[in-house]
């Protein structure tokens, strides 16, 4: 069962991708750029918890305990792609990938990754 959760990550890199096209090809070009990465994170989350919602739904979590453990996966291959992705093949420095991390410098980012870890445990609950 925690396979097919495994799997089923991988749609998740391209609604990220999707989310941000979306935010570079629209009001990416009326905000700042800290301005448009936190909207970005905002609606991130709402695409992320209608996918995990969707999941939830329809194959649903045997017990808490596997939902957190499915959440936490998610939350270490999103970060493990974050990095190896963003500075092997996006070519970015170390320093912008964890200035990602900065919640006081207004970078939200770290929220989204406490979402993944959160939805599938609420979710499940709400299903249940």
């Amino acid at each position: 069962m925690i396979l097919r959760y495994v799997l089923a990550w991988i749609p998740m890199i391209f609604i990220g991708i999707i989310n941000g096209v979306l935010r570079e090809t629209t009001y990416g070009k009326y905000f700042s750029e800290s301005r448009a990465h936190q909207l970005s994170t905002v609606i991130g989350i709402l695409l992320f918890s209608l996918y995990i919602g969707l999941l939830s739904y329809f194959w649903g979590f045997e017990s808490l305990r596997q939902a957190l453990i499915v959440g936490v996966i998610w939350f270490g291959l999103t970060v493990a792609f974050e990095f190896i992705f963003g500075h092997y093949v996006a070519g970015q420095p170390w320093s912008k990938l964890l200035g990602d991390y900065n919640i006081f410098a207004g970078r939200l980012w770290i929220l989204m990754l406490i979402w993944l870890i959160i939805a599938p445990i609420l979710f499940h609950r709400l299903l249940e």
